[in-house]
């Protein structure tokens, strides 16, 4: 192929390192309205009175709103196929405050130092009450999140704000109980995740104007244009058709773009005063009012038999959704779904969560998506598993892991592996890390231990039977063809890789293939960038475009020629018959003269399966025992993505998720006061690893064939994210007998645990 699985330099590379303008704040105009927002001091509280009058007052204000002008319909700001899942609990502005960070009022003014002096002008009396901070206690607490009555749950997910409850659910297949009690090996453990930022280095922002026709027009950093359009029409209480939203570059998304964060409050004013506003947040923002992961406690029982089988798996989640309900019932399914099915010998398992509201920031989605939290609960208690039973860990999973046309249990959205090349990733990894001499650990002298520790992961490709790609594209006058995409580049290089696999499809030069951007008012729909989605859905829909654009030009053609279209052929450069030919060139000013027959098309698809691509992590520390401090010194990953479309990409997404799983490991660790503030509400505090921090990391590929994916191709953007975690844990126990159920795995809690066992403990 000359394209496809080829290092291809993404096509927005130089605009990017040159600096050119293309982010959302670049190209706002100079005259925009500065929208900034007010935020509640308290976890908890009632607005009693809110005076606004002196603060409208300041010169240069244009407006201030607060909760007694915004609609009073309720929604949801996640990025989700509607019905969505995630409960509507959410006004523009509400006279409940649920968080420390929640919005009170929307200021908007000619210049930021206006807009700023009258935030503090602003005067608000509130009613300042408990609130509700610990997820074991949430549910069926006294005191109510959402005690609203018309709060909202669309689709019937286990949920009932009088509970405290934003979703709850339990499944089971066998007999659970006995087959843990014919177990001769058994754990029982609980694994907590806290919930970590996505830090992206572009923050939330949009900017909003009103065009001509009297609509109203939103350019937005964010992975869901075609949902921000519906969460607008919805909270606006406007029809959608009155919006159009625009997506340009986006500096980073890691799944937090995929929730509607800033996008409502500029909309609003626009629409109010008719003025162009635009609503940048600033770093402090982007921690204390966004979207992290959601915290999960997760409870393991597994067990294996005499000889290494894994034959039960027990997993209960506790979900902390937070102020607000985005994701919640959605996150956590997959804490269960893409664990279990790394087992495939299982005669029984069961799989229950509940998801609780509590007053804190809201959560939503994060790469990974819930099942970076089961599958650090999962792998940490088979690493447990192997260790009673004294085995190499990579050898319990060789016994166990998924094999090409077995089953996947509990994953509903592919009942067996369609194409898997874990085996293969396991043996490649286990020769790159030189396993066998490094397990379980050596000392290297002066108070420093290496320890090796192995996890496996899956994910998933697209939400099977929901997610739609869609790709448009024409043939234009020179010859050249213009592609225009519904899913959003959020800099992973998807425009890249649609260019790749239409120039492949069409036999051209990647130049001759111009990619356009998501505007909603011309782009085909798309469900968005999440869901690890993009390439295996939106990569077939360009492939079938490909394919029908080709046939109308043979057609074309062949009435040019005065051919039967079937005694033509197209090589890219000419449709031919025997003895005659006339040029793409040719058949392209046809098309804009006097021709009845359109040389454009537009296809969507959806896939009624989600195939999953496989990895293995295996990671080497260094820790030392006096202090407790763990260095990562070298990370092996090999993953089965299919048929890399671009390997480069596919790398550097790996490599960054991995960098990501490292942080979540050792360095990210969000804390709340006893008042429900966010301690960590600056890269001064909330640590995330450097390059100085991550080590080394080293990636290779085994490829299976996807034969539902475009060229073969499955997703990766997720997967890379799920093993560092358990794995980095696992090497530490190898290491120091230490085990660490929680994460961060901090210094302290590695030096406390080396000094109970040194005490007998």
């Amino acid at each position: 192929m000359k394209y496809v699985n080829q290092p291809i330099r993404k096509s927005d590379a130089m605009a990017l390192v040159t600096g050119k303008p293309v982010y959302t704040d670049d190209l706002a105009p100079g005259d925009c309205l500065i929208v900034k927002i007010l935020r509640s001091p308290y976890a908890n509280a009632w607005i009693e009175d809110i005076r606004t009058g002196t603060a409208a007052q300041v010169g240069g204000i244009a407006c201030v709103f607060t909760y007694k002008d915004v609609p009073q319909k309720r929604f949801t700001l996640a990025g989700q196929t509607y019905p969505e899942l995630s409960p509507y609990d959410r006004l523009i502005l509400d006279r409940h405050l649920r968080f420390v960070g929640d919005a009170v009022a929307i200021v908007a003014g000619e210049t930021e130092a206006a807009v700023d002096k009258a935030l503090k002008r602003i005067k608000v009396k509130y009613r300042v009450e408990e609130p509700v901070l610990d997820i074991h206690t949430a549910m069926d607490n006294k005191i109510l999140v959402h005690p609203e009555d018309n709060w909202e749950s669309k689709v019937p997910v286990g949920a009932d704000n009088r509970r405290n409850l934003c979703a709850s659910h339990a499944e089971e297949s066998g007999n659970v109980e006995e087959a843990l009690a014919k177990c001769k090996y058994t754990v029982d453990q609980v694994y907590h995740t806290k919930a970590n930022q996505q830090a992206m280095m572009e923050t939330f922002r949009s900017y909003c104007y009103m065009d001509y026709f009297g609509r109203l027009n939103v350019v937005s950093s964010t992975q869901i244009p075609f949902h921000v359009r519906r969460i607008l029409g919805t909270a606006l209480d406007i029809p959608s058709s009155k919006i159009r939203v625009i997506k340009p570059r986006i500096g980073g998304g890691f799944g937090a773009k995929q929730t509607a964060v800033s996008d409502v409050y500029p909309a609003f004013v626009t629409w109010k005063t008719g003025r162009p506003c635009k609503l940048i947040y600033s770093r402090y923002e982007s921690q204390i009012c966004s979207s992290p992961r959601h915290e999960m406690e997760i409870r393991v029982r597994a067990g294996a038999d005499e000889n290494g089988i894994v034959r039960a798996i027990d997993v209960y989640s506790l979900s902390n959704t937070g102020a607000y309900g985005e994701h919640g019932p959605t996150t956590v399914s997959l804490s269960g779904h893409k664990s279990i099915a790394l087992y495939r010998h299982l005669e029984a398992y069961r799989f229950a969560y509940d998801v609780v509201y509590t007053n804190v920031q809201a959560a939503g989605a994060y790469r990974g998506y819930g099942a970076t939290q089961g599958i650090y609960a999962v792998e940490s208690a088979i690493n447990e598993l192997a260790a009673q039973m004294q085995m190499d860990p990579v050898k319990i999973r060789e016994l166990n892991m998924p094999l090409e046309g077995g089953p996947l249990h509990g994953y509903g959205d592919s009942p067996c592996a369609t194409s898997c090349a874990m085996d293969q990733c396991m043996a490649r990894a286990k020769e790159m890390m030189d396993w066998d001499a490094k397990y379980p650990f050596r000392d290297m002298g002066n108070g420093k231990v290496r320890g090796v520790g192995v996890a496996m992961a899956m994910q998933g490709s697209s939400i099977a039977g929901v997610d739609v790609g869609g790709a448009d594209l024409k043939l234009n006058e020179d010859g050249s063809y213009t592609l225009g995409l519904g899913c959003s580049d959020m800099g992973t290089g998807c425009d890249t890789i649609m260019a790749q696999i239409a120039a492949e499809c069409l036999e051209t030069p990647m130049e001759n293939i111009v990619v356009f951007g998501v505007d909603t008012d011309i782009s085909p729909y798309d469900s968005g960038s999440y869901a690890s989605a993009t390439t295996y859905t939106t990569g077939v829909a360009v492939m079938q475009a490909c394919e029908s654009l080709r046939q109308k030009i043979c057609a074309l053609g062949a009435a040019m020629l005065e051919e039967d279209p079937k005694n033509v052929d197209f090589d890219c450069e000419y449709v031919y018959s025997s003895d005659k030919k006339v040029s793409l060139k040719e058949i392209a000013v046809k098309g804009t003269c006097g021709n009845t027959q359109e040389l454009q098309v537009t296809r969507t698809h959806s896939s009624k399966i989600s195939p999953p691509p496989y990895m293995v992590g295996m990671a080497e520390v260094e820790i030392d025992k006096e202090t407790g401090s763990v260095k990562v010194i070298d990370y092996v990953a090999v993953a089965d993505c299919g048929t890399p479309i671009n390997p480069n990409l596919a790398r550097v997404q790996t490599e960054g998720g991995i960098a990501q799983g490292i942080g979540m490991a050792l360095y990210e660790d969000i804390q709340y006061s006893n008042k429900g503030a966010i301690r960590n509400n600056s890269f001064m505090q909330y640590k995330i690893p450097s390059r100085m921090d991550i080590g080394n990391i080293r990636v290779d590929f085994r490829s299976s064939y996807e034969e539902s994916g475009p060229f073969g191709a499955k997703s990766i953007g997720e997967l890379v994210i799920d093993t560092p975690s358990p794995a980095i844990a696992n090497a530490i126990y190898n290491a120091t007998g230490v085990r660490v159920r929680e994460l961060p795995i901090t210094p302290e809690k590695v030096a406390m645990g080396i000094l109970k066992l040194e005490e007998g403990e």
